[in-house]
């Protein structure tokens, strides 16, 4: 397609995702105060029963300012919008690249976007379950005598990020299968660098997680290292298929495949029988030697 065609594409499916996300959005504003109630429940409040809990720390939530709870709706309802249509917002993206893709770059493109969505929510899941024990862990950090007052856009920008890097993180095994299927990476390799690739994927979710406990490094760390092994086994498992159907499948682009040079011996001549003999031709005339003669 021309430029403008690639142009009035791209904004026809920028428009759908971005129309799917708004009527989500608005949907979670109907029920910004049910979702609102699931975000802050890991939050220690300061009532007789829960005041006791958390190493004798709770936190006192307050909107300070007038517009403040306008804005933490529209933040609550815009992050469930985004989340809940991944499914749609990555079609939309695949829909977009189809058509430049080869038939065999098109069935990964399918795999990634299949399996991308169920990964991504499955690190949501992941970080909603360890938000309690990362604000436990911040909580405790308060001075006693204290009460830690917590407007809820800080505590909703911490658990946003959360969700997003869990999320993504989630993606990292997928894009390493994705890699070893179009020939950037052997599952050998990828094998091969297990030590690195659980220590840094240790370090980086000690980074990433808010908390510095133990226990939500490797609530991200632990289900990451499971997805990298599995990523590294259908590696292998791809790489075995391929040299099933190519042997030189694992050759470098600049490294020469192996040349048979053995000799192979040679059957005996077979008889065949004689056709018959071709009718005799015509006799060339006399006229048509002439201009023969004259053309040679």
């Amino acid at each position: 397609m021309a430029l403008a065609d690639h142009l009035r594409e791209l904004r026809n499916r920028v428009v759908k995702s971005v129309l799917a996300i708004v009527l989500i959005t608005i949907v979670a504003a109907v029920y910004h105060k049910q979702i609102e109630t699931f975000l802050l429940k890991p939050l220690p409040q300061c009532t007789p029963e829960t005041s006791w809990q958390y190493h004798g720390k709770c936190a006192q939530v307050s909107n300070i300012g007038l517009t403040a709870g306008f804005t933490w709706m529209l933040k609550v309802s815009l992050t469930a919008g985004v989340v809940a249509t991944v499914p749609i917002w990555l079609y939309q993206v695949w829909a977009f690249v189809a058509p430049g893709l080869h038939r065999h770059e098109k069935k990964y493109a399918v795999i990634f976007m299949t399996c991308g969505a169920p990964l991504f929510l499955a690190g949501v899941g992941c970080a909603i379950l360890t938000l309690p024990t990362t604000v436990e862990v911040l909580i405790s950090f308060t001075p006693n005598g204290t009460t830690p007052i917590l407007p809820p856009e800080d505590y909703f920008d911490i658990a946003t990020r959360m969700v997003l890097v869990f999320g993504l993180a989630f993606e990292f095994p997928l894009l390493l299968v994705m890699m070893n299927m179009v020939g950037m990476v052997t599952g050998k390799r990828l094998l091969g660098w297990w030590r690195g690739m659980v220590m840094g994927i240790t370090v980086f979710a000690a980074f990433a997680t808010p908390s510095a406990d133990p226990i939500s490094m490797l609530t991200l760390a632990a289900p990451i290292w499971a997805l990298y092994f599995i990523a590294v086994a259908i590696a292998l498992l791809n790489d075995k298929r391929k040299r099933r159907n190519n042997p030189d499948a694992d050759l470098d682009d600049e490294e020469a495949s192996h040349v048979d040079l053995s000799v192979q011996p040679v059957a005996g001549a077979e008889a065949v029988e004689a056709s018959s003999a071709p009718a005799a031709s015509a006799p060339v005339p006399a006229a048509r030697r002439e201009q023969m003669d004259d053309i040679t």
